[in-house]
């Protein structure tokens, strides 16, 4: 295959630049375009031959399009008008106005792109805007394919469910499933997942069953231990760093005493034997609900033994209690370990912890997304198994 000329657009860190890369596609960015200067930063670190234009894509016309001569686009637009946690604005978020461009021009370029890939978060399937895109590019040609995966499903343990968008032009992408129908790539099995839709969150109450040590439902420990025995997922010892990196901030990843005695009972807790983590989101470091899981470092102590009638004891012994299971954050380094990123990806030491995974959480699993590159240029197979699709050796898994 001869080289592709790619465009990054929502370019952030260079997610997709490194999913391009672990591909193995040839393939050059021909441009990267982003607003977010700590984004830019961070990616002109690593990146410094891509040419990156600090712009709003809105003001990128079709003129500027045609001089680049693209013929792959690859995008992450922004997810805030579609989460589940948020206004769900949909189009009529401003913050759709750059991806509306897109799809404006899309149909007039001297040249449409062969390839495109859109990455989301799980919400877009049922936008407005996701119903422009399609009609946009059906009325285009283009094939395409959608589908909601986790890195679960090539092996990382991290839940991180995404929408994704494979499409082609001119040419049959895969068997498509019925109209409607978006697969679902998980390494557990999509009826008992609660990442899948749904399902309770962490932390919610399930009813009629009991309550664990935890604010934890029986369903969700069973869940749990079935994906720490998933050996198809590796273990979390593998992404963790010899002397993790402390931050640039005095403070160290421990978990501070007033996270520990009010946030106690929503703690996601996994060891280095673990098989899973929660998705790591923009608030990790910052906030402790649902943004993301942390350490536990002294393996002594077991949870259960210290979570026991830990609720009837004054702060001063809770404390103390809590305190002997070591808990920590997962540095900014094994995020990025757990989110695929290379180990040549560094960030600028001016950047600060916080807007280190504040940037992180904003981006996107490398190597999940570069198995769906090497996917969609190579037209691979995509195998259903009892229901449940998968990606299958000779597609890179």
């Amino acid at each position: 295959m001869a080289e592709l000329r790619v465009l990054e657009l929502f370019s952030g860190i260079g997610g997709m630049h490194f999913s391009l890369r672990e591909s193995g596609v040839p393939a050059r960015v021909v441009a990267a375009v982003d607003i977010n200067p700590t984004a830019n930063q961070i990616y002109r670190h690593n990146l410094p031959d891509t040419p990156l234009w600090n712009k709003t894509i809105e003001g990128i016309t079709l003129d500027d399009f045609n001089r680049l001569n693209f013929n792959m686009i690859l995008m992450s637009p922004p997810c805030q008008p579609f989460t589940r946690i948020g206004l769900q604005g949909d189009l009529s978020d401003s913050r759709t106005k750059s991806f509306l461009h897109i799809l404006d021009l899309l149909p007039r370029l001297q040249n449409r792109p062969r390839f495109l890939l859109l990455e989301n978060v799980k919400g877009f399937e049922t936008s407005a805007a996701r119903n422009q895109l399609v009609k946009t590019l059906t009325g285009c040609g283009y094939e395409f394919l959608e589908l909601l995966a986790s890195p679960t499903c090539v092996g990382i343990p991290n839940s991180r469910l995404r929408y994704f968008l494979l499409a082609r032009s001119s040419e049959v992408l895969v068997q498509v499933p019925p109209e409607g129908q978006i697969l679902t790539l998980l390494s557990c099995p999509a009826s008992t997942c609660l990442s899948c839709p749904g399902k309770n969150r962490p932390g919610q109450e399930v009813p009629n069953t009991h309550f664990l040590f935890k604010r934890e439902t029986a369903e969700e420990l069973q869940r749990k231990k079935r994906q720490d025995q998933d050996s198809s997922v590796r273990r979390i010892l593998d992404f963790l760093e010899p002397e993790p990196e402390q931050e640039l901030e005095p403070e160290s990843l421990l978990l501070p005493q007033k996270t520990l005695l009010r946030y106690a009972n929503i703690l996601d807790i996994v060891q280095p034997e673990a098989r899973r983590s929660s998705c790591f989101t923009k608030g990790y470091g910052r906030y402790v609900e649902g943004t993301g899981s942390v350490l536990q470092t002294c393996l002594e102590e077991e949870v259960d033994r210290v979570y026991s009638g830990l609720d009837q004891l004054p702060d001063d012994q809770k404390l103390q209690q809590l305190q002997k299971l070591k808990l920590r954050y997962f540095s900014p380094r094994e995020v990025s370990n757990l989110m695929g990123f290379p180990r040549s990806f560094e960030f600028p030491p001016s950047v600060s912890t916080l807007q280190r995974y504040r940037v992180l959480g904003n981006s996107l699993n490398v190597v999940l997304v570069g198995r769906l590159i090497r996917f969609l240029v190579s037209q691979n197979p995509l195998q259903v198994l009892d229901g449940s699709p998968v990606l299958v050796p000779g597609s890179g898994s």
